[in-house]
Protein backbone atom coordinates (compact mmCIF):
# COMPACT_ATOMS: atom_id res chain seq x y z
CA UNK A 1 0.00 0.00 0.00
CA UNK A 2 1.18 3.29 -1.23
CA UNK A 3 2.30 5.78 2.22
CA UNK A 4 0.23 8.81 2.67
CA UNK A 5 2.55 11.75 2.36
CA UNK A 6 3.18 14.23 4.85
CA UNK A 7 0.83 17.32 4.52
CA UNK A 8 -0.01 20.94 6.17
CA UNK A 9 -3.06 21.46 7.45
CA UNK A 10 -4.40 23.42 4.59
CA UNK A 11 -3.84 20.57 1.73
CA UNK A 12 -6.46 18.70 -0.02
CA UNK A 13 -5.71 14.70 -0.52
CA UNK A 14 -6.73 13.45 -3.86
CA UNK A 15 -6.98 10.14 -4.27
CA UNK A 16 -6.58 8.21 -7.55
CA UNK A 17 -8.55 4.43 -6.82
CA UNK A 18 -10.02 1.58 -9.16
CA UNK A 19 -10.42 -1.95 -8.67
CA UNK A 20 -11.10 -4.73 -10.94
CA UNK A 21 -13.90 -6.98 -9.77
CA UNK A 22 -17.18 -8.38 -9.80
CA UNK A 23 -20.06 -6.41 -8.64
CA UNK A 24 -23.78 -7.73 -8.75
CA UNK A 25 -25.53 -5.18 -7.83
CA UNK A 26 -24.39 -1.84 -8.71
CA UNK A 27 -27.31 0.06 -7.58
CA UNK A 28 -27.12 -1.22 -4.30
CA UNK A 29 -23.53 0.38 -3.58
CA UNK A 30 -24.41 3.46 -5.37
CA UNK A 31 -25.73 5.11 -1.59
CA UNK A 32 -23.81 4.30 0.66
CA UNK A 33 -20.97 4.70 -1.15
CA UNK A 34 -22.57 8.47 -2.13
CA UNK A 35 -23.50 8.95 1.74
CA UNK A 36 -20.33 7.93 3.02
CA UNK A 37 -18.54 10.43 0.63
CA UNK A 38 -21.06 13.35 1.30
CA UNK A 39 -21.01 12.88 4.72
CA UNK A 40 -17.03 13.32 5.02
CA UNK A 41 -17.26 16.28 2.34
CA UNK A 42 -15.56 14.20 -0.16
CA UNK A 43 -16.06 15.24 -4.08
CA UNK A 44 -14.76 13.95 -7.22
CA UNK A 45 -16.15 10.75 -9.43
CA UNK A 46 -16.64 7.15 -8.61
CA UNK A 47 -17.90 4.85 -11.38
CA UNK A 48 -19.14 1.68 -10.51
CA UNK A 49 -19.75 -0.89 -12.90
CA UNK A 50 -20.11 -4.82 -12.58
CA UNK A 51 -16.67 -4.79 -13.44
CA UNK A 52 -15.35 -2.87 -10.39
CA UNK A 53 -14.67 0.66 -9.59
CA UNK A 54 -12.83 3.35 -10.47
CA UNK A 55 -13.03 6.84 -9.74
CA UNK A 56 -10.66 10.47 -8.59
CA UNK A 57 -11.82 11.89 -4.96
CA UNK A 58 -10.69 14.60 -3.02
CA UNK A 59 -10.51 16.02 0.39
CA UNK A 60 -9.62 16.07 3.88
CA UNK A 61 -7.21 13.20 4.92
CA UNK A 62 -9.79 12.02 7.28
CA UNK A 63 -12.38 12.12 4.91
CA UNK A 64 -10.18 10.25 1.98
CA UNK A 65 -9.16 8.02 4.51
CA UNK A 66 -12.98 7.27 5.49
CA UNK A 67 -14.49 6.40 1.72
CA UNK A 68 -11.21 4.33 1.41
CA UNK A 69 -12.17 2.15 4.15
CA UNK A 70 -15.31 1.56 2.99
CA UNK A 71 -14.47 0.77 -0.56
CA UNK A 72 -11.88 -1.83 0.84
CA UNK A 73 -15.78 -3.50 2.20
CA UNK A 74 -16.89 -4.32 -0.87
CA UNK A 75 -16.81 -7.39 -2.46
CA UNK A 76 -12.99 -8.32 -3.49
CA UNK A 77 -11.69 -4.79 -2.79
CA UNK A 78 -9.30 -5.04 0.08
CA UNK A 79 -6.61 -5.03 -2.24
CA UNK A 80 -8.27 -1.36 -4.08
CA UNK A 81 -5.23 0.24 -6.14
CA UNK A 82 -4.89 3.81 -4.74
CA UNK A 83 -2.55 7.02 -5.82
CA UNK A 84 -2.24 9.73 -3.57
CA UNK A 85 -1.52 13.11 -4.06
CA UNK A 86 -2.15 16.36 -2.56
CA UNK A 87 -3.06 20.15 -3.60
CA UNK A 88 -3.90 23.77 -2.03
CA UNK A 89 -7.08 24.25 -3.18
CA UNK A 90 -10.32 21.15 -4.52
CA UNK A 91 -10.12 20.22 -7.47
CA UNK A 92 -13.80 19.21 -8.15
CA UNK A 93 -16.67 21.10 -7.64
CA UNK A 94 -18.69 18.34 -6.55
CA UNK A 95 -19.57 14.38 -6.24
CA UNK A 96 -20.76 12.53 -8.74
CA UNK A 97 -21.30 8.73 -8.10
CA UNK A 98 -22.23 6.97 -11.26
CA UNK A 99 -23.34 3.49 -12.69
CA UNK A 100 -21.86 2.68 -16.13
CA UNK A 101 -21.52 -0.62 -18.20
CA UNK A 102 -17.54 -0.56 -17.54
CA UNK A 103 -15.47 1.40 -15.34
CA UNK A 104 -13.30 2.88 -18.10
CA UNK A 105 -14.53 2.23 -21.59
CA UNK A 106 -13.23 0.17 -24.58
CA UNK A 107 -16.36 -1.29 -25.90
CA UNK A 108 -14.93 -4.78 -25.84
CA UNK A 109 -17.22 -7.29 -23.64
CA UNK A 110 -15.21 -10.14 -23.77
CA UNK A 111 -12.02 -8.76 -22.07
CA UNK A 112 -11.74 -9.80 -18.26
CA UNK A 113 -8.11 -8.29 -16.59
CA UNK A 114 -9.37 -10.87 -14.04
CA UNK A 115 -8.46 -13.68 -15.90
CA UNK A 116 -5.23 -12.68 -18.22
CA UNK A 117 -3.49 -9.60 -18.06
CA UNK A 118 0.28 -7.95 -18.80
CA UNK A 119 2.98 -8.08 -16.75
CA UNK A 120 3.65 -5.65 -14.39
CA UNK A 121 6.84 -3.23 -14.03
CA UNK A 122 7.74 -1.38 -11.44
CA UNK A 123 8.37 2.08 -11.69
CA UNK A 124 11.89 1.57 -10.75
CA UNK A 125 12.37 -1.03 -13.73
CA UNK A 126 10.85 0.69 -16.75
CA UNK A 127 13.32 2.67 -17.95
CA UNK A 128 15.54 -0.17 -18.63
CA UNK A 129 12.58 -2.33 -20.12
CA UNK A 130 11.29 0.61 -22.49
CA UNK A 131 15.39 1.08 -23.24
CA UNK A 132 15.41 -2.20 -25.04
CA UNK A 133 15.74 -2.28 -28.50
CA UNK A 134 13.16 -5.20 -29.03
CA UNK A 135 10.25 -3.25 -27.33
CA UNK A 136 8.00 -1.55 -28.68
CA UNK A 137 6.53 1.56 -26.56
CA UNK A 138 2.48 2.36 -26.46
CA UNK A 139 0.62 5.04 -24.99
CA UNK A 140 -2.90 4.11 -24.19
CA UNK A 141 -4.49 7.52 -23.61
CA UNK A 142 -6.16 9.64 -25.51
CA UNK A 143 -4.36 11.73 -28.22
CA UNK A 144 -4.98 15.35 -26.16
CA UNK A 145 -3.30 13.67 -23.35
CA UNK A 146 -0.70 12.19 -25.31
CA UNK A 147 0.26 15.84 -26.26
CA UNK A 148 1.30 17.44 -23.03
CA UNK A 149 3.58 15.01 -22.69
CA UNK A 150 4.54 11.20 -22.93
CA UNK A 151 8.05 8.92 -23.17
CA UNK A 152 10.52 9.09 -24.89
CA UNK A 153 10.29 6.90 -28.03
CA UNK A 154 6.37 5.89 -27.61
CA UNK A 155 3.97 5.10 -30.30
CA UNK A 156 0.76 7.87 -30.02
CA UNK A 157 -2.15 6.01 -31.39
CA UNK A 158 -3.57 9.40 -31.82
CA UNK A 159 -7.13 8.05 -30.59
CA UNK A 160 -10.11 10.50 -29.44
CA UNK A 161 -11.02 8.18 -26.79
CA UNK A 162 -10.15 4.58 -24.80
CA UNK A 163 -13.14 2.77 -27.43
CA UNK A 164 -10.59 3.68 -30.47
CA UNK A 165 -7.66 1.57 -29.45
CA UNK A 166 -9.05 -1.59 -30.08
CA UNK A 167 -9.67 -0.73 -34.08
CA UNK A 168 -6.19 1.47 -34.12
CA UNK A 169 -4.65 -1.89 -32.98
CA UNK A 170 -6.13 -4.29 -35.13
CA UNK A 171 -5.79 -1.90 -38.42
CA UNK A 172 -1.84 -1.33 -37.23
CA UNK A 173 -1.00 -4.55 -35.79
CA UNK A 174 1.47 -5.65 -38.59
CA UNK A 175 3.03 -1.79 -39.03
CA UNK A 176 3.77 -1.86 -35.34
CA UNK A 177 4.80 -5.38 -34.30
CA UNK A 178 6.13 -6.69 -37.91
CA UNK A 179 6.40 -10.12 -39.69
CA UNK A 180 9.57 -11.62 -37.58
CA UNK A 181 9.57 -12.37 -34.32
CA UNK A 182 6.89 -10.83 -32.24
CA UNK A 183 8.24 -7.92 -29.99
CA UNK A 184 8.01 -6.68 -26.09
CA UNK A 185 5.04 -4.17 -26.45
CA UNK A 186 4.92 -1.97 -22.99
CA UNK A 187 1.94 -0.08 -22.84
CA UNK A 188 1.41 3.19 -20.06
CA UNK A 189 -1.59 5.60 -19.21
CA UNK A 190 -1.94 7.25 -16.04
CA UNK A 191 -3.13 5.53 -13.44
CA UNK A 192 -2.94 1.88 -14.82
CA UNK A 193 -6.67 1.39 -15.03
CA UNK A 194 -6.38 1.72 -19.14
CA UNK A 195 -3.42 -0.41 -19.55
CA UNK A 196 -4.87 -3.25 -16.93
CA UNK A 197 -7.45 -3.40 -20.03
CA UNK A 198 -5.58 -2.99 -22.87
CA UNK A 199 -2.72 -5.75 -22.35
CA UNK A 200 -5.50 -8.02 -21.59
CA UNK A 201 -7.08 -6.76 -24.67
CA UNK A 202 -3.49 -8.08 -26.39
CA UNK A 203 -3.47 -10.81 -24.65
CA UNK A 204 -6.49 -11.99 -26.40
CA UNK A 205 -5.13 -10.43 -29.68
CA UNK A 206 -2.26 -13.54 -29.50
CA UNK A 207 0.19 -11.32 -28.40
CA UNK A 208 2.20 -13.02 -25.20
CA UNK A 209 4.75 -10.33 -24.27
CA UNK A 210 3.17 -7.47 -23.15
CA UNK A 211 3.78 -5.17 -20.05
CA UNK A 212 2.75 -2.56 -18.23
CA UNK A 213 3.50 0.14 -15.91
CA UNK A 214 2.40 -0.66 -12.27
CA UNK A 215 0.53 2.57 -10.53
CA UNK A 216 0.33 4.44 -14.26
CA UNK A 217 2.68 7.35 -15.15
CA UNK A 218 0.97 9.07 -11.85
CA UNK A 219 3.26 6.49 -10.00
CA UNK A 220 6.48 6.66 -11.90
CA UNK A 221 6.49 10.85 -11.85
CA UNK A 222 5.81 10.45 -7.81
CA UNK A 223 8.45 8.17 -7.59
CA UNK A 224 11.43 8.02 -10.23
CA UNK A 225 13.94 10.55 -9.79
CA UNK A 226 14.03 14.01 -12.28
CA UNK A 227 17.51 13.31 -14.03
CA UNK A 228 16.50 9.68 -14.21
CA UNK A 229 13.39 10.16 -15.74
CA UNK A 230 12.57 9.50 -19.41
CA UNK A 231 9.06 11.26 -18.88
CA UNK A 232 8.82 14.40 -21.43
CA UNK A 233 5.91 17.25 -20.46
CA UNK A 234 3.65 16.72 -18.21
CA UNK A 235 0.70 14.43 -17.48
CA UNK A 236 -2.50 15.48 -17.81
CA UNK A 237 -4.92 14.47 -14.83
CA UNK A 238 -9.02 14.35 -15.12
CA UNK A 239 -9.40 17.30 -12.26
CA UNK A 240 -8.77 21.05 -12.06
CA UNK A 241 -5.09 20.74 -11.75
CA UNK A 242 -4.98 19.53 -15.39
CA UNK A 243 -1.35 18.73 -15.16
CA UNK A 244 1.30 17.53 -13.13
CA UNK A 245 4.80 17.22 -13.63
CA UNK A 246 7.80 15.27 -11.75
CA UNK A 247 7.12 14.81 -7.97
CA UNK A 248 3.60 15.77 -8.46
CA UNK A 249 4.22 19.03 -8.72
CA UNK A 250 1.66 21.24 -10.66
CA UNK A 251 1.95 21.62 -13.88
CA UNK A 252 1.75 24.67 -16.56
CA UNK A 253 -1.72 24.26 -18.60
CA UNK A 254 -4.98 25.07 -18.08
CA UNK A 255 -8.64 24.23 -18.97
CA UNK A 256 -10.72 25.01 -21.70
CA UNK A 257 -14.57 24.85 -20.66
CA UNK A 258 -15.71 24.24 -23.91
CA UNK A 259 -13.79 21.26 -25.15
CA UNK A 260 -11.86 19.92 -21.85
CA UNK A 261 -8.90 20.25 -23.62
CA UNK A 262 -5.29 21.11 -22.12
CA UNK A 263 -4.08 24.71 -23.73
CA UNK A 264 -0.72 25.96 -22.82
CA UNK A 265 0.66 29.09 -22.29
CA UNK A 266 1.10 29.49 -26.31
CA UNK A 267 -2.17 28.65 -26.71
CA UNK A 268 -3.97 31.43 -24.38
CA UNK A 269 -1.56 33.56 -26.57
CA UNK A 270 -3.46 32.82 -29.57
CA UNK A 271 -6.18 35.66 -30.35
CA UNK A 272 -8.45 32.25 -30.62
CA UNK A 273 -8.70 31.66 -26.86
CA UNK A 274 -11.19 33.10 -24.89
CA UNK A 275 -11.54 32.17 -21.54
CA UNK A 276 -14.73 29.52 -20.44
CA UNK A 277 -15.72 30.15 -24.73
CA UNK A 278 -12.79 28.80 -27.17
CA UNK A 279 -9.17 27.70 -27.39
CA UNK A 280 -7.78 27.21 -31.06
CA UNK A 281 -8.34 23.01 -30.89
CA UNK A 282 -12.00 24.13 -30.35
CA UNK A 283 -12.85 27.22 -31.92
CA UNK A 284 -14.12 25.75 -34.92
CA UNK A 285 -16.03 23.45 -33.81
CA UNK A 286 -18.10 25.15 -32.11
CA UNK A 287 -21.17 27.68 -33.51
CA UNK A 288 -20.92 31.06 -32.98
CA UNK A 289 -24.43 30.22 -30.81
CA UNK A 290 -22.37 27.45 -28.46
CA UNK A 291 -19.69 30.00 -28.07
CA UNK A 292 -22.35 32.82 -27.17
CA UNK A 293 -24.06 30.44 -24.43
CA UNK A 294 -20.48 29.55 -23.34
CA UNK A 295 -19.78 33.44 -23.01
CA UNK A 296 -22.69 34.31 -20.81
CA UNK A 297 -21.96 30.83 -18.61
CA UNK A 298 -18.41 32.56 -18.20
CA UNK A 299 -19.66 36.19 -17.40
CA UNK A 300 -22.33 34.18 -14.82
CA UNK A 301 -19.11 32.42 -13.37
CA UNK A 302 -17.46 35.52 -12.90
CA UNK A 303 -20.13 37.25 -11.26
CA UNK A 304 -20.62 34.60 -8.90
CA UNK A 305 -16.61 34.46 -8.04
CA UNK A 306 -17.46 38.05 -6.91
CA UNK A 307 -19.60 36.75 -4.52
CA UNK A 308 -17.50 34.11 -3.31
CA UNK A 309 -20.07 31.25 -4.31
CA UNK A 310 -19.83 28.45 -7.31
CA UNK A 311 -22.15 29.33 -9.95
CA UNK A 312 -24.45 26.61 -10.93
CA UNK A 313 -22.53 26.43 -14.26
CA UNK A 314 -19.38 26.05 -13.02
CA UNK A 315 -19.91 22.53 -11.69
CA UNK A 316 -18.06 20.23 -14.21
CA UNK A 317 -16.75 17.24 -12.97
CA UNK A 318 -14.01 15.69 -15.30
CA UNK A 319 -15.44 12.68 -16.81
CA UNK A 320 -12.87 9.59 -15.43
CA UNK A 321 -11.49 7.83 -18.12
CA UNK A 322 -8.60 6.67 -16.09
Amino acid sequence: MHSHRDESPEQIRVAALYRFTRFDDCAQLREPLDRICTRHRVRGTLLLAPEGINGTIAGTAAGIDAVLDHIRTLPDCAMLDVKFSATPKMPFHRLKVRLKREIVTMGEPDIDPRASVGTYVDPGDWNALISQSDTIVIDTRNDYEVAVGTFAGAIDPKTATFRDFPAWFRRERDAILGTGKTPKVAMFCTGGIRCEKSTAFLKQEGVEDVFHLKGGILRYLETVPEDESLWQGECFVFDQRVTIGHGLAQGHYALCHACRRPVSEEDRASPLFEVGVACPACHGERTDEQRASYRERQRQEALAAERGRAHIGAIRSAETDD
